[in-house]
């Protein structure tokens, strides 16, 4: 072998030493495993807290009247003191609900609605159970109910312009948006109405009491006049659906249109054919002085209309009814 080709067969040799050393730093860098995240590292969703009953008796002195915020179909609403003076909202289930519920998976539910999070939802942050007793622990909103503003505080309406009612309504729209669509397994409120829609400090709605229609399934305390006429017939598909839900979310807006209550159904049948006949000034809160642009209330009055008017097949959805009302909201905040 000439030194032409010694030359030549070391350069090859080069060469393929080079090609394996890079092959070898390929593989071992595809096929080095990542590290394995930690419990600590992965995202984890919140989920309720299960609280000892003795815990959750001293957070409210017992039981306190005193301490008693709100009182519904339900249960009893307390105040309540925590660990580093956190309040929240300690709902105590009616004991006649608690004994015809006595087999049911109570933590098991409140586990499952705990996993909502949204800035226009109460969030669930606990529960107790005892022998007897069942108990759900709520953020606590630092204000009233819409029901409350709108029926039962002299001042409360005059507080309400028409600006803060569109704003409360988007808001409803998109927390039941959420329930409906994001949250999984998705949510059905059960019973949308002014009582169980509060509104914070800054005026924005936030629905709370979701879910929890298996207390009282056949109870109409409460209940009558946010529902659809499907809900009382088993024969027509009957009971809580997403569909009764955008049902009630229309009634409350009828509540915000005109000031006044469900009043047990009433409010539906009167408005209705004001809607129709365009009669906006008898529809219309009469505390508050009509604005010079109708337009957006009357548009979100026939909004109200198309969710109590309508059958459930030919009910809007509630993604249809949150779009249309974000739309007004950013009108009247130009």
């Amino acid at each position: 072998m000439n030194a032409a080709e010694h030359i030549a067969y070391d350069m090859v040799m080069i060469t393929l030493s080079i090609s394996l050393i890079v092959l070898a730093i390929i593989l071992f860098l595809a096929c080095k495993k990542k590290p394995v995240e930690s419990e600590e590292t992965l995202p984890v969703k919140l989920c309720a807290r299960a609280y000892p009953l003795t815990e959750v008796d001293a957070a409210t002195d017992g039981f306190n009247h005193r301490r008693i915020i709100g009182q519904g179909r339900l249960g009893t609403v307390y105040a309540g003191t925590m660990e580093k003076e956190e309040l929240v909202a300690v709902k105590r289930i009616h004991p006649v609900l608690v004994l015809s519920n006595a087999g049911f998976g109570f933590s098991s539910v409140l586990k499952w609605l705990s996993l909502a999070q949204h800035p226009n939802v109460v969030p669930i942050i606990g529960f107790s159970e005892a022998a007897g007793e069942r108990v759900i622990l709520m953020e606590f909103v630092h204000m009233a109910s819409l029901d409350f503003y709108l029926h039962k505080n002299q001042d409360g309406a005059s507080l309400l312009d028409w600006n803060k009612r569109l704003r409360i309504a988007a808001g409803a729209g998109r927390g039941l948006q959420y329930l409906h669509e994001v949250v999984a397994p998705n949510i059905v409120h059960g019973c949308v109405k002014s009582s169980n829609i509060l509104i914070d400090v800054n005026f924005c709605a936030r629905i709370c009491d979701y879910g929890l229609n298996f207390l009282a399934p056949v109870e109409k305390r409460g209940v009558v006049g946010y529902v659809d006429d499907e809900y009382w017939s088993e024969r027509r598909g009957g009971g809580a659906t997403k569909e009764s839900d955008v049902y009630g979310l229309g009634v409350v807006l009828l509540e915000l249109l005109t000031g006044k209550g469900c009043e047990g159904g009433l409010l539906v049948k009167w408005a209705l054919p004001l809607i129709r006949e365009t009669s906006f000034s008898e529809l219309l809160d009469p505390r508050l002085v009509i604005p010079s642009d109708t337009k957006p209330l009357v548009r979100l009055a026939k909004v109200a209309s198309a969710c109590v008017g309508n059958s459930r097949k030919c009910r809007p959805s509630v993604a249809q009814v949150a779009t249309i009302l974000n739309n007004l909201e950013t009108q009247v905040c130009l």
